[in-house]
């Protein structure tokens, strides 16, 4: 069965590439309308401003979400293009690749992560409930990770952001239900992307990654996308609060 997200219009963060940029083309092949921010990548964004369907359908907004004024100008934007908002993808994030013990961690690596991977979920989300509250509905999903469940050795700030993720994602799900606000997360493992293809590149890491994975492949970004569009959709009505894993098996978490 198809997912229609027809008269919908969802807020994608860190939509021009990866785990992003698949969402956008996902929900728009859906009938959704998307704003989507980037940062720097701005020919991909405009592609795939095109390929959506164009600007009647399909907006690109330079934003920096871990800034408040950006993310509210983001939000901003879907009102005065679409007049509604009714998914947001909170999707923006970054990754060390690499490896920082502790004890030489600065304090402006801790400050970075966090500014965009906690602080960036929370700027977007603050500006767009108070639309959806008025509008008595909405969904939220946020992309954490499997470093948020488990922790990540020498990536202690990343799997930090990630876990206050979805504590926020918890907590929010029981805070906003009462106004009809669905709230969940993604917990992505291994997937192609930009931001992993220092491994993906690196012979001996990749073999590393895939060995402890039981599908022994990474995962596609459009395979992160499928399960977003299925929390966005009617058909996840009854599911809040909650994380999904998409990890191909690597770490089972309840």
């Amino acid at each position: 069965m198809k997912v229609n997200l027809e008269n919908q219009v969802a807020i994608i963060t860190g939509g021009s590439r990866g785990i992003g940029a698949a969402t956008v083309k996902l929900f728009a092949d859906s009938g959704a309308r998307v704003v989507f921010s980037y940062l720097r990548a701005a020919r991909e964004a405009q592609a795939l401003v095109k390929a959506g369907g164009g600007i009647d359908r399909v907006v690109a907004v330079r934003a920096d979400v871990a800034k408040m004024t950006d993310a509210k100008r983001l939000v901003e934007t879907a009102l005065r293009q679409f007049g509604r908002l009714d998914i947001l993808v909170a999707n923006a994030g970054i990754w060390n690749y690499a490896p920082l013990p502790i004890e030489k961690m600065r304090e402006r690596d801790w400050d970075e992560m966090m500014a965009v991977n906690l602080k960036g979920v929370f700027s977007v989300i603050r500006h767009a409930v108070p639309q959806m509250i008025r509008q008595q509905d909405g969904r939220i999903i946020v992309v954490s990770s499997t470093a948020g469940q488990r922790g990540e050795a020498l990536h202690t700030h990343y799997g930090a952001s990630k876990g206050g993720v979805i504590s926020l994602v918890k907590g929010l799900a029981t805070e906003l239900a009462p106004h009809h606000i669905i709230v969940n997360c993604v917990a992505p493992g291994w997937i192609e992307t930009d931001m992993a293809r220092p491994v993906i590149k690196n012979p001996r890491m990749r073999r590393e990654a895939i060995s402890v994975i039981p599908l022994r492949r990474f995962g596609r970004p459009e395979e992160v996308a499928m399960p977003i569009l299925f929390l966005a959709s009617p058909l996840a009505s009854y599911i809040t609060g909650e994380v999904v894993n998409i990890n191909g098996g690597n770490v089972l978490c309840g």
